[in-house]
C-alpha cells in the first residue's frame, strides 16, 4: 500500500481566507509572549494555510489526477503538490487528529473516491499545515501553535518536521474505564467515593450505596456495562435530579431576617410543569414527554421545538462542542419525527480581550473558544441546509471559564404523524453514522464541575459531527414517518445506546447485541460502544414487516442501517456482546431506583456572587449621555453581530420572512425571526411562526427571581414587535447554573425558578421543553470558578398572516415615534452601569407588572396586524437611547426626540434624563406611527386599556440622532458615528 501526501493551497495569498484570520489572531495576542513579533516592522506579518491529505492505496497516476482534479483541488482558486515539498525560510507547523477521532473530511474523501469508481483507495487522513514567517523564533512560532492552531484533547501537530505531542492509540485510550480493583460489594464509603471519581461516573455517596446494596440483594457483582450504564441514566444531565430533588428552601430578606421556609418537593414538577398544566392551551400536543415540545401550528400540521445546551465540551474543544450541539438539537426534532426547517443559537463569551496568560493551564482564551464555536454552529447547520434565524451573543466576565452554548431547533411535522407505542418483537434499529470512542462519559462529563485534571481524563468526551451524514439520516426519517414504518424513535445523544435504547425500552423491556453495532474502529470494549456518543445516530422501533421498506429507503439515501436488538416483554435491559452477557438490569431500578436528594437552598439578597462593581467610572472626565451612548453601542454585548450573522445562512430553504439582520442597510438587529413555511397539502397558507429569546444575566447578579420573570417579558415582547400574538405563544426554559449542592447557588436557581412560574402563569403561556445544565464551574488552584447563573427563555408563536409583520427599521420622514409602556427608576444590573461603572442614586432592578405586560402586548400585536405600526422595536440592554439608535442605524434616517414628555416613575429629579434614555425598564416599545394613523392607534391602544402610550418625536431625514428635554439640547449625534461605533459590515 501506498502513500501519498497532498498540499492543497490557494494560488494566491487574497484568497486564502484562514490566513488573514489567523494573521489578525496572532497580532491580538499579548507583545510579551511573541517578542520577536515586535522586530518585524517592515512588510506585513506572512502567513499561509493549506489542507494536507494523506492518502493510502495503490492509485495510478491517471487516479491520482481523477481525484485531484476532479475532488481535491478547485482550479479556480487552488493549486495542488503532490510529496513533501521544501519550504525553506518558514516555520511548518502540520495539524492532525489523534487516531480515533473522527475525520469527517477523511471519510468524504473516501465516499468521493468511490463515487469516481476509484476502489483502490484503502484509507485517508486530513490536516492542516501553517506556513509562519520565518522572522519569528521558533519559540515564538511554538507559541503561536500551542495558543491558536491545535487542541491537544483531539489534535497532535508537527512542528519543523519533528513531532510533537505523539497522537494516541485508537485502541490505548481506556483510563477512564472504572476498573474495580476491588469488590464493590466490600468497598466501604471511601473506596466508593473514589471509584465513582476515578470512572468518571459522577455518582455521589448515596447513589453508590444504592448500587452496592442493589447488587448485595443480587448476589453478584456488577458488571462494568451495568455500572456505566446506571451511571448514565442517573446522571444530572440525563434524569434532571437537582430539579426532581427535595429542596430545603430558606430566605432572608435585606436585613438577614428569615421571611420564608419551606420545603420544596421538585423544582420542575413544583413550578415549570405546573405552570404548564395550569395554563394549558387546547393547541398544545406535547410537553415534557419526548425529545421536543410539540404545538398546533395549523389544522393539518404541528410544529416542534427543543433548546438544549454543550456547555462542557464546548470549553475544552470549542468547535467539536458547538458543532454537535447543533446536530444534537436537531436530533431531538428528529426524535419526534419532525423535519427541522431552523435553527436558533445563544452563545456566551468571556471577553474576548481576555489575554491568555492570565488562565489557569487548560483553560483556553475566550476569543479562541468563541472562534471555534462560531464555526461549529456555521458548519453544522449550513451543510444540513437548515436556516440559523435566531440567537443572541453575551460577553460577560462570569463566562470566562465556563462558556456557554446553547442551540435550538425547530421542525416541522404533519399532526398526528409521530409515533410513540413500542411492541415486544418490534426490532432496534440503528440509522446513522457508525460508533467510535468520541464522545464516551459526555453525560456524566457534563454533569460535574471542570478542572484541568478532568478535562484531560474525560478527553474522550469530545465529540465530532459529521453534518452531511445526519442530513441523509433526516431523509430517512421524515420518509420512514410518512410511511409508518416505525413504532417509536429517539436520538442517540448523551450516552449513546445506552440512553437511547434504555429509554425506549423502559416500559416493555429490550436485549442488545453490541457485536452488531458498526464500528469506525476495532478495539472498543462493550462499554464503550455502549457509552459512545458517537453522532449522527438513531434509534428506530421498527415492527419486522417493515424492515425491508426502511432498509430500501437507506441505501436510496445512502444511511448504514444495523439491528442491533429486540424490544422484549421482560422488562429488564440485557446487553450481550457476541452472545455473553454484559448487562442485565431491571428496568424499574435502572429508571426508578435513583434515591432521591434532599439539598439545601438559601437566599439572601446580598449573597450573589456577581454583584455588579460600583468601582469608578471609566471615563477620565464626567460622561454625557453621548458618550454613554456611543460606549453602549460598542459594548459587545450590544455591539453589532453582523460579523457573525452572515457566517451563518438563514436563507436556506426559503421560509425565512424576517431574517436576523433588517432595515434598508441589513444591519438592524431584528427582534424576532418569522418563517412561512410551505405546506405541500395548504399552499395558500399564510400561517407563520415566529422565534425570539430572553436573555439579561445581569438581573441576576442581583436578583434572580427578576431575572427570570423579566426573559420571559423580552422573550414575549420581542415575538410581540414583529406582530407575533401573545396568546398563541409557548416558551421553553435553559438554566446553566453552577454548582446545586452549594447552598447559594441553590438559592438563587430557586429564586429563578419560581419567577419562571410568576412569568408562564402570568402571560397564560405554557411550557413545553426546557433543559438545565448545572455544574457549570471551573476549579483551579483550589478556587471554585462558578458560571454566572444564566436562564435563556425562548418562546415560539403562531401568527395567522405573515403579511402582517413588521421590523424595526424606520420607515418614512415626518412619521411619528411613540414610546408604550412604563419608564420607571430601574438601572441595577443594567448596561448603563455595565458601561459607566457607577449609579449615582439608589435604583432597583427592573421589575415587570406581568398583568399590565401582557395587556400592552396583546394590544400592540393586534396594532401591528391591524397595520397601524409602521416600525417596532423592543426596549431591552441600553434603555430607550440604544433602541432608537438601532432604528436609525438600521435605516439611516434620523429621529428628533423631545424627553419632556416622558414621565419616569420614582426618578430623582437631577437625574431624570438619564433614566429617561438608559433605564433598561421592562415591557416597553418605541413604535413608528404614520401622521395619519396616529388617532386610530392611539384610539386602539385606548380601547384595550394602555395609557402609557407616549408621543416623543418624529423621524427625521437630517442624518442626526437629536435629543431635547424641552428646549435644552441633550444630544446631538450623526447617525455615522452611531454606526461607527455599533460596527457591522459596512455595505
Amino acid at each position: 500500500m501506498t502513500l501519498h501526501h497532498i498540499e492543497v493551497r490557494a494560488l494566491s495569498e487574497q484568497h486564502d481566507v484562514q490566513a488573514h484570520r489567523l494573521a489578525r489572531e496572532i497580532l491580538q495576542l499579548s507583545p510579551h509572549r511573541l517578542p520577536s513579533l515586535a522586530t518585524i516592522t517592515a512588510t506585513p506579518l506572512q502567513v499561509r494555510t493549506a489542507s494536507l491529505y494523506s492518502l493510502y492505496g495503490t492509485l495510478e497516476p491517471a487516479q491520482l489526477d481523477s481525484l485531484l482534479t476532479q475532488l481535491l483541488v478547485d482550479a479556480v482558486i487552488q493549486e495542488a503538490t503532490i510529496g513533501e515539498q521544501s519550504h525553506a525560510g518558514q516555520h511548518v507547523i502540520d495539524v492532525f487528529f489523534h487516531a480515533g477521532v473522527t475525520d469527517t473530511l477523511a471519510e468524504s474523501v473516501l465516499t468521493g473516491a468511490r463515487m469516481l469508481n476509484i476502489s483502490t483507495l484503502e484509507h485517508a487522513e486530513t490536516g492542516r499545515r501553517y506556513f509562519l514567517d520565518g522572522r519569528l523564533s521558533t519559540q515564538d512560532a511554538r507559541v503561536i501553535a500551542e495558543s491558536l492552531l491545535y487542541n491537544p484533547v483531539i489534535q497532535h501537530y508537527t512542528f519543523t518536521g519533528q513531532r510533537d505531542h505523539a497522537p494516541t492509540s485508537s485502541n490505548a485510550d481506556t483510563s477512564a474505564r472504572p476498573q474495580v480493583k476491588q469488590s464493590l460489594l466490600t468497598m466501604n464509603d471511601e473506596h466508593l467515593l473514589a471509584f465513582s471519581k476515578a470512572g468518571l461516573l459522577a455518582l455521589n455517596l448515596d447513589e453508590m450505596r444504592v448500587i452496592q446494596q442493589h447488587y448485595k440483594e443480587q448476589g453478584r457483582e456488577p458488571t462494568d456495562v451495568e455500572l456505566e450504564t446506571l451511571a448514565q441514566t442517573w446522571s444530572e444531565h440525563c434524569s434532571h435530579k437537582t430539579f426532581k430533588a427535595t429542596v430545603e428552601y430558606r430566605e432572608f430578606d435585606v436585613h438577614n431576617t428569615l421571611v420564608t421556609q419551606e420545603t420544596i418537593s421538585g423544582l420542575l414538577k413544583r413550578y415549570i410543569m405546573r405552570a404548564t398544566e395550569e395554563v394549558r392551551q387546547e393547541w398544545l400536543v406535547s410537553a415534557f414527554s419526548d425529545n421536543a415540545g410539540i404545538v398546533r401550528f395549523t389544522e393539518t400540521h404541528d410544529i416542534a421545538f427543543k433548546v438544549e445546551t454543550h456547555n462542557h465540551p464546548s470549553a475544552i474543544e470549542p468547535f467539536g462542542g458547538a458543532n454537535t450541539g447543533v446536530g444534537g438539537v436537531i436530533r431531538d426534532v428528529l426524535g419526534v419525527s419532525a423535519q427541522p426547517i431552523a435553527c436558533t443559537d445563544i452563545l456566551c463569551f468571556g471577553p474576548l480581550d481576555t489575554p491568555a496568560e492570565t488562565l489557569p493551564v487548560g483553560v483556553l482564551a475566550p476569543r479562541r473558544i468563541a472562534t471555534g464555536v462560531v464555526d461549529g454552529v456555521r458548519d453544522y447547520g449550513n451543510k444540513m441546509g437548515i436556516p440559523t434565524v435566531n440567537g443572541a451573543i453575551l460577553y460577560h466576565a462570569g463566562y470566562v471559564y465556563n462558556p456557554l452554548v446553547f442551540c435550538g431547533c425547530l421542525g416541522i411535522l404533519p399532526h398526528g404523524s409521530h409515533p410513540n407505542k413500542i411492541e415486544a418483537g418490534d426490532s432496534v434499529v440503528a440509522l446513522g453514522g457508525r460508533t467510535g470512542r468520541d464522545g464516551v462519559h459526555g453525560a456524566t462529563f457534563s454533569s460535574g464541575e471542570m478542572s484541568r485534571e478532568i478535562n484531560a481524563q474525560a478527553g474522550a468526551a469530545v465529540q465530532i459531527g459529521a453534518p452531511i451524514t445526519e442530513k441523509k439520516v433526516a431523509d430517512v426519517i421524515v420518509q420512514a414517518r410518512d410511511r409508518q414504518l416505525y413504532h417509536a424513535i429517539t436520538d442517540c445523544g448523551a450516552g449513546g445506546f445506552s440512553s437511547a435504547v434504555g429509554e425506549m425500552g423502559a416500559e416493555t423491556g429490550v436485549r442488545v447485541e453490541l457485536a452488531d453495532a458498526p464500528l469506525k474502529y476495532q478495539g472498543l470494549a462493550p462499554w464503550e460502544i455502549w457509552l459512545s456518543e458517537a453522532q449522527e445516530r438513531m434509534v428506530l422501533a421498527v415492527p419486522s414487516a417493515n424492515l425491508d421498506a426502511l432498509r430500501e429507503i437507506c441505501a436510496i439515501e445512502e444511511v448504514e442501517m444495523s439491528i442491533i436488538g429486540t424490544f422484549t416483554d421482560d422488562h429488564r435491559l440485557t446487553v450481550t456482546y457476541h452472545n455473553e452477557t454484559v448487562a442485565n438490569i431491571d428496568m424499574a431500578f435502572l429508571h426508578d431506583g435513583r434515591p432521591n436528594r434532599t439539598l439545601e437552598a438559601v437566599w439572601r439578597p446580598a449573597s450573589a456572587p456577581y454583584q455588579q462593581e460600583n468601582t469608578a467610572s471609566r471615563f477620565i472626565v464626567p460622561p454625557t449621555p453621548a458618550t454613554i451612548l456611543l460606549n453602549l453601542l460598542q459594548h459587545p454585548s450590544i455591539a453589532s453581530k453582523e460579523a457573525v450573522i452572515r457566517r451563518y445562512d438563514h436563507e436556506v430553504q426559503g421560509a425565512t420572512v424576517l431574517k436576523p439582520l433588517v432595515g434598508k442597510t441589513g444591519q438592524g438587529p431584528g427582534d424576532a425571526a418569522v418563517l412561512h413555511p410551505l405546506l405541500e397539502d395548504s399552499p395558500q397558507s399564510r400561517a407563520g411562526i415566529v422565534l425570539s429569546n430572553g436573555v439579561n444575566p445581569l438581573y441576576g447578579t442581583i436578583d434572580p427571581y427578576h431575572m427570570a420573570v423579566n426573559a420571559v417579558d423580552e422573550a414575549l415582547r420581542n415575538l410581540t414587535a414583529v406582530g407575533g400574538d401573545i396568546t398563541r405563544v409557548s416558551i421553553l426554559d435553559n438554566f446553566c447554573w453552577g454548582n446545586p449542592t452549594d447552598p447559594l447557588q441553590l438559592g438563587m436557581l430557586v429564586r429563578a425558578v419560581k419567577g419562571c412560574y410568576d412569568a408562564a402563569v402570568g402571560f397564560k403561556t405554557p411550557f413545553i421543553s426546557g433543559k438545565d445544565s448545572l455544574n457549570n464551574e471551573y476549579r483551579a488552584n483550589g478556587r471554585r470558578l462558578p458560571v454566572i447563573p444564566t436562564l435563556v427563555i425562548s418562546a415560539v408563536g403562531i401568527i395567522d398572516d405573515v403579511a402582517q409583520t413588521v421590523d424595526m427599521s424606520l420607515k418614512t420622514p415626518d412619521n411619528l415615534l411613540y414610546l408604550v409602556g412604563t419608564t420607571r427608576n430601574e438601572l441595577a444590573g443594567s448596561h448603563y452601569v455595565e458601561v459607566t461603572r457607577e449609579t449615582p442614586f439608589e435604583t432597583s432592578v427592573p421589575h415587570v407588572d406581568i398583568e399590565h405586560a401582557y395587556t400592552i402586548m396583546l394590544a400592540l400585536g393586534e396594532a401591528i396586524q391591524r397595520g397601524l405600526v409602521h416600525a417596532c422595536h423592543d426596549l431591552s440592554e441600553g434603555g430607550l437611547a440604544v433602541a432608537i439608535a438601532e432604528m436609525a442605524i438600521a435605516s439611516r434616517l434620523g429621529v428628533a426626540l423631545d424627553l419632556s414628555h416622558i414621565p419616569v416613575q420614582d426618578a430623582p429629579p437631577a437625574h431624570r434624563n438619564v433614566l429617561r434614555l438608559f433605564s433598561e425598564s421592562a415591557s416597553r416599545f418605541v413604535v413608528e406611527i404614520a401622521p395619519e394613523q396616529w388617532g386610530a392607534f392611539e384610539k386602539h391602544m385606548r380601547f384595550r386599556s394602555v395609557t402609557d402610550v407616549t408621543y416623543i418625536g418624529t423621524v427625521t431625514n437630517t442624518g442626526r440622532f437629536g435629543v431635547h428635554d424641552g428646549d435644552e439640547q441633550v444630544l446631538d449625534l450623526k447617525i455615522a458615528d452611531l454606526q461607527q461605533a455599533f460596527g457591522g459590515v459596512r455595505a
